[in-house]
């Protein structure tokens, strides 16, 4: 049973989250300190620079040599049920296309498992959920945020693209049937070779800009110094370790301040407007757990390895998700607005489902 003590734990580990979210909103809104353009500019320091080294720590804290590979899979199935599901819907709705299906994923399947995350699992379900939490967040730090930004950037080089017009056509009436035949056939095969070609340009952009960007760096470079570290025993120096902490344990601070910056340059806190709102909700609190639902019963997790991908599932829409739409543009009013109202609703959402698996 939670106790008052674990309740008191998880308030505290949100209220400091709004602290940091008001004073950024008030700073704009009513002091003026910031620019609309300064506000960019510390949203780009949070997504170039303090969720790198975030990312790099998380992964590199982990052992991987002794992760849960059910629990693994059910997190590679949910989050493969949820792209199908959202192509179909999106296919179905005729409206969005990849932009929609890249905030449906957010929120769906990428909850706010490191702040909140935490105490709760440490309050439910005691020590063992939380180094089975800490599997959940190295692999979104690890896998899922790095897609989430191969998806935006495919995005936003779908929307550059230059389209190719295609040649006129130069007919002869006296043209022989075999050369007829030939040029049916290089008309038929040109498309299919200029479809070839425009993916094949667009998946060496998107990877030149991948290349380019300091995540990938940093969970590669995580990967490898925690095969490493758990592999012989090795120690980063203290003085690397020190350097990194202090940049990286600013780095969710700096994205909630980023967040009150964008609510504060909107007309209204709930941005997205009521309809998106109770949609927003509704991935995040009944798709998402549904989904890990469906997952964890195929792959065949039991006991407290489900209910624990259940809740943490539940859990309100991660910030990290936020600071990519922002720097993307790409719907990050419906992101900001399912990050306040998640974090209200957390507790009581969690409790519902914390005792509803233990029926």
């Amino acid at each position: 049973m939670i106790s008052l003590a674990d309740a008191y734990h998880v308030v505290a580990a949100t209220v400091p989250l709004y602290v940091t979210l008001i004073l950024a909103y008030i700073s704009v809104k009513w002091w003026k300190i910031f620019t609309p353009d300064q506000c960019s500019g510390i949203n780009k320091f949070v997504a170039k620079f303090s969720i790198p080294l975030l990312s790099f720590q998380v992964i590199s804290s982990n052992n991987i040599y002794k992760m849960s590979l059910k629990l693994m899979y059910a997190d590679f199935l949910q989050k493969l049920l949820a792209f199908l599901l959202l192509i179909a819907i999106t296919k179905i709705s005729d409206r969005g296309g990849l932009k929609w299906i890249i905030t449906g994923l957010s929120l769906t399947t990428l909850p706010n498992t490191l702040i909140l995350g935490i105490p709760l699992m440490k309050a439910m379900y005691k020590g063992e959920a939380v180094v089975l939490l800490a599997q959940i967040i190295f692999l979104q730090s690890m896998i899922w945020y790095n897609l989430l930004l191969f998806l935006y950037e495919l995005d936003a080089v779908n929307k550059t693209r230059p389209t190719a017009a295609a040649p006129p056509s130069q007919g002869s009436g006296e043209t022989d049937t075999a050369r007829e035949v030939q040029s049916k056939r290089e008309e038929d095969a040109e498309p299919r070779i200029k479809r070839k070609m425009k993916v094949m340009l667009i998946l060496v952009t998107v990877g030149k800009k991948l290349i380019r960007n300091p995540n990938t760096y940093a969970t590669l470079l995580g990967f490898i110094w925690s095969s490493i570290q758990f592999r012989w025993g090795l120690h980063m120096p203290e003085v690397v370790n020190q350097s990194i902490e202090i940049l990286s344990n600013g780095g969710l601070g700096m994205a909630m301040f980023s967040l009150g910056l964008f609510m504060a340059s909107q007309s209204s806190i709930i941005a997205c407007g009521p309809r998106m709102t109770m949609v927003a909700i509704g991935l995040k609190v009944v798709l998402g757990p549904a989904l890990m639902a469906v997952a964890s019963l195929v792959i065949g997790l039991r006991d407290k390895l489900f209910k624990v991908a259940i809740v943490q599932a539940a859990l309100p829409q991660g910030i990290v998700p936020f600071v990519f739409a922002k720097e993307y543009n790409v719907h990050p009013a419906v992101l900001s607005t399912a990050i306040l109202l998640g974090m209200l609703i957390a507790l009581p959402v969690e409790l519902a489902f914390y005792f509803l698996l233990a029926i």
